[in-house]
């Protein structure tokens, strides 16, 4: 048996019902440090979507939540905007049978009146298209503000009594997903940033932060796994002393590398 198939095996019993979260940064520096527009960086993101939605499997993660277009990019140019509302569509329209073949469910968090009726039509397709799929949740956040989500569900709580947490993050949940999903467990920022940028901020209360300066286009299954790797190598202690408590408690032991994800204590990169 091969290290790196025993290295999968293990993180698949260990990491089972993990629920990732990746910041997907570094496409417009990754194109234009090659001489290139911006929007082929965006269409070089597209195959590390599809590369980390393959491997993420291999790792045992239940549910994945990528953070495609945020509230606030509405404010680039109108060029790169349109770009990027074209790949949305084009990839769920590609991939949607694919998933639904493989066991993904795709759902597609953030406000939907703002996009193109043609856009909405193709989510609406893809949902309902893998809606059985029972392996893997993926879910993409567009035209998404974590504020504005919060100020939303606080907006519902008018004139009731003080929410539990729980009750609460069903408020909180986007109205076209239907449930919460769970807590994010580990968190990823590519591109070199050290910020979560309005990001699931009530979902990723106690979630294990990892920077790295990989430029998104560039990222791969052995950046996902050294991620994952780097989970386990964390203690999560929810504010608890230390102790025995599993995967809750403290990370498993697993085969010794050269770490390529830096931790959020680690000093910041240059900008560029």
């Amino acid at each position: 048996m091969s290290l790196r198939f025993a290295v999968q095996s293990h993180l698949l019993r260990e990491a089972k019902s993990l629920h990732m979260a990746i910041i997907m940064d570094g496409n417009g520096r990754w194109a234009v440090s090659r001489g290139r527009p911006r929007t082929a960086g965006h269409m070089a993101g597209v195959e590390a979507v599809r590369r980390t939605v393959e491997a993420a499997a291999d790792f045992g993660i239940g549910t994945l939540t990528l953070f495609a277009f945020s509230s606030d990019n509405w404010k680039r140019p109108d060029m790169e905007v349109r770009a990027l509302m074209r790949l949305f569509r084009s990839y769920l329209t590609a991939e949607a049978g694919k998933c639904a073949e493989n066991g993904v469910r795709i759902a597609v968090i953030g406000r939907r009146d703002r996009l193109s009726p043609g856009l909405v039509r193709v989510i609406q397709e893809a949902e309902a298209r893998t809606a059985d799929a029972d392996r893997f949740l993926l879910r993409i956040a567009v035209d998404y503000s974590a504020r504005d989500a919060i100020l939303r569900a606080a907006g519902r709580l008018h004139g009731s009594d003080e929410p539990s947490r729980e009750s609460f993050s069903r408020l909180l949940a986007d109205p076209h997903e239907g449930r919460p999903a769970p807590d994010v467990d580990l968190l990823i920022r590519t591109g070199g940033e050290k910020r979560l940028s309005d990001f699931l901020l009530w979902e990723c209360a106690y979630a294990e932060l990892v920077f790295t300066d990989r430029m998104w286009p560039d990222f791969g299954a052995a950046d996902l796994e050294e991620a994952v790797r780097e989970f386990h190598r964390r203690e999560r202690r929810f504010g608890t002393v230390q102790g025995g408590m599993g995967r809750e408690g403290g990370g498993a032991a697993l085969p010794d590398s050269q770490p390529l994800m830096r931790s959020a204590s680690s000093s910041p990169p240059p900008r560029g």
